[in-house]
């Protein structure tokens, strides 16, 4: 499969970061300072941390470590709402700086209704948003989970810049809302011209990921054609992203072409080609891959380690492959990675190695979540040993964790039986 350079759809949408940050020209008292996953925490995750998880990361709001604390908070952000009525009863007249402070903490709070209020209030007044407030606005009801308010606010702009733009595109990245993303992002071509304004390289990064989550293949060319016309395929997350969007469709020569072609390789790159050469069952090469970041010091990750078990646990002689990579897990201290967890015992299960998957679901006690439960319970279906899985079953029970359907089925199905 071969790039070749094309220009943008022409069309404007006609549908109503990954983690990063940016940050807006200070054209304003208040700077804009994005950070995304725009979602508030609280709220249902819908970043795709196993497919993203190499951005610069910041957590919107860090959890309260005591019950004290959340009762802080939870005063603090009903200030807003308090704050409104006093004011008005006063007649005192709230300024764009007030405005946006509020905005701001609601953005924290994340709590819907205080959001609708808010915004209600700045349409009934007598000022005139300026546009980095309105920006705030949008993030504000990303984050309380209000997109279709967020999309009426972005409709009703008579001014926008990249970052309406962008808060509209990540909010329905995140919302793994694909079709109303790729509308967004070719309105802001269409607008901003992708020759005359540079994006940023976590952007494009996204782009790609939804023309390989939906099957988008000539988007995603022409998207590799755009930034082939820009130089801009040098940049480390776009090439790994480039080569996970040619994985994605089993095209390794492509995904290869990139990675020889990067100037330099770091974590995100490697990876990227590990996990291309495990789409197409190349799993030895995956393997070599990995032993070579290791030689050349590059470093490794949550999802470096889940990608290369992942082709341990597919491979002849797997075992001693997944007891290498096991130990370079310990090594480094990614053996409590949940996500790593759940990657070992599923290798060792794939493995024939039901004790190992088994000593190491035990030492994930503390950490064990639902992912590894069901890891388990793959390994002794998939090993045949259906009493063992029927108990296991009891265990996810008692223990108030429901088995994957799909799991259930094959279960039941082995055991000739439709309910336990």
């Amino acid at each position: 499969m071969e790039a070749t350079a094309a220009s943008p759809p022409p069309t404007a949408p006609t549908r109503n970061a990954d983690r990063t940050s940016i940050t807006t020209s200070p054209s304003s008292n208040h700077q804009l300072h994005l950070r995304f996953p725009l979602r508030n925490s609280k709220h249902k995750n819908l970043s795709l941390i196993h497919n993203f998880p190499h951005h610069p990361s910041s957590q919107l709001v860090t959890p309260p470590s005591n019950k004290t604390e959340k009762k802080n908070k939870r005063t603090k952000f009903a200030s807003t709402s308090h704050v409104l009525p006093l004011m008005d009863a006063l007649h005192f007249p709230i300024s764009i700086d007030v405005y946006t402070s509020l905005v701001k903490e609601c953005t924290l709070s994340g709590v819907p209704e205080t959001a609708i209020e808010l915004h209600t209030h700045i349409k009934k007044s007598a000022i005139e948003p300026p546009l980095p407030l309105i920006n705030r606005i949008l993030i504000m009801f990303v984050s309380c989970g209000l997109l279709d308010d967020a999309r009426h606010v972005f409709d009703s702009m008579h001014v926008r810049d990249f970052h309406s733009w962008a808060i509209l595109f990540v909010a329905y990245y995140e919302n793994s809302d694909y079709g109303n993303a790729t509308d967004v992002f070719r309105g802001m071509l269409c607008q901003l011209g992708v020759m005359g304004f540079p994006f940023p390289p976590w952007i494009w990064s996204c782009l790609l990921t939804v023309c390989a989550s939906t099957v988008n293949v000539s988007l995603g060319l022409q998207v590799h054609g755009c930034l082939l016309k820009l130089g801009a395929c040098d940049h480390v997350l776009i090439s790994s992203s480039l080569i996970r969007f040619y994985g994605r469709f089993k095209c390794s020569e492509d995904a290869n072409v990139i990675f020889n072609k990067a100037p330099r390789h770091n974590t995100l790159t490697w990876t990227a080609k590990i996990v291309s050469g495990c789409k197409e069952r190349h799993f030895s090469e995956a393997l070599g891959d990995f032993k070579e970041m290791g030689r050349v010091g590059v470093k490794k990750d949550s999802f470096t380690f889940s990608s290369v078990l992942k082709a341990c646990g597919r491979m002849q002689n797997h075992g001693s492959c997944g007891e290498q990579v096991h130990a370079d897990t310990i090594k480094l201290g990614f053996d409590s990675d949940s996500y790593v967890q759940c990657s070992l015992i599923a290798m060792y299960g794939r493995s024939g190695l039901l004790r190992d998957a088994r000593l190491v679901f035990e030492t994930t006690r503390n950490e064990r979540n639902v992912d590894s439960w069901n890891a388990m319970l793959m390994g002794y279906i998939q090993n045949g040993l259906y009493i063992e899985a029927v108990k296991f079953v009891y265990q996810m029970k008692a223990a108030r964790v429901h088995p994957h359907e799909s799991l259930l089925d094959k279960l039941r199905i082995a055991c000739g039986s439709s309910t336990f």
